[in-house]
C-alpha cells in the first residue's frame, strides 16, 4: 500500500502537514520552531518524501546570502482523495486506522512521560458520545465542526498558547 494517506500517517510527516494546514506558507526554520522535537536533518528527509509524493510543494525560492530558502505549502489537491480511500482493502483500511491510533497513543505517552503533568489543568480530554443524527443533521454538525476547527487552526504559536492535539474519529454503528 503506497497511498498518500499511509505516507502522511508517519508521526513526523503528519506534524509537517499539520503545520501547513490553513494555507500556511513556511520555510524550514519556521517549521522547526513549531516542531521542536524534530531534528533538522529528519525534518528535511520527511519534507523531501512529502514533496516527492506531491503532498506539499515549494511555492517560493528566496535567495539569501548565497543559499536558497524554500517556502513550502500544501499542494492544492486533497491529501487522500475519496477515490484513493475507497480503493483500499479492508486490511489496508484497518492498517491506516491502527497507524493513526498508534500515533495518538504515542502523543499521549509523550505527554505522560513529562516530569510533571496535570490532566485537568492541561485540558486532557478523551471521550465517546453516541449521537443519533439524520444525514442532514450529521452534515450540519460536520460543517459546524469544520468551521470551528478552521477558526483556531490559524493561531500562531506564542508563549500564551499551549500546543494541543485534537483528533476526530467518527465511526458509524455497523448495520445488522
Amino acid at each position: 500500500m503506497d497511498s498518500k494517506a499511509k505516507l502522511i500517517l508517519h508521526p513526523v510527516r503528519m506534524k509537517i502537514v499539520q503545520t501547513l494546514i490553513g494555507g500556511k506558507e513556511l520555510n524550514v526554520g519556521q517549521m522547526a520552531e513549531r516542531l521542536t522535537n524534530v531534528p533538522q536533518a529528519t525534518l528535511y528527509r520527511h519534507l523531501n518524501k512529502l514533496l516527492d509524493a506531491g503532498i506539499i510543494k515549494v511555492i517560493k525560492e528566496n535567495q539569501i546570502r548565497g543559499t536558497v530558502e524554500k517556502i513550502y505549502a500544501l499542494a492544492d489537491h486533497q491529501v487522500a482523495s475519496k477515490e484513493e480511500m475507497e480503493n483500499l482493502s479492508k486490511d489496508e483500511q484497518l492498517h491506516l486506522f491502527l497507524t493513526f491510533m498508534t500515533y495518538l497513543l504515542g502523543q499521549y505517552e509523550q505527554y505522560l512521560n513529562q516530569d510533571e503533568f496535570d490532566l485537568y489543568r492541561d485540558g486532557v480530554l478523551f471521550r465517546e458520545a453516541i449521537v443519533y443524527l439524520s444525514d442532514e443533521e450529521y452534515n450540519e454538525f460536520l460543517t459546524g465542526l469544520t468551521k470551528l476547527m478552521k477558526s483556531i487552526m490559524g493561531n500562531e504559536p506564542s508563549k500564551d498558547r499551549s500546543e494541543r492535539h485534537i483528533a476526530t474519529i467518527v465511526i458509524p454503528e455497523a448495520k445488522h
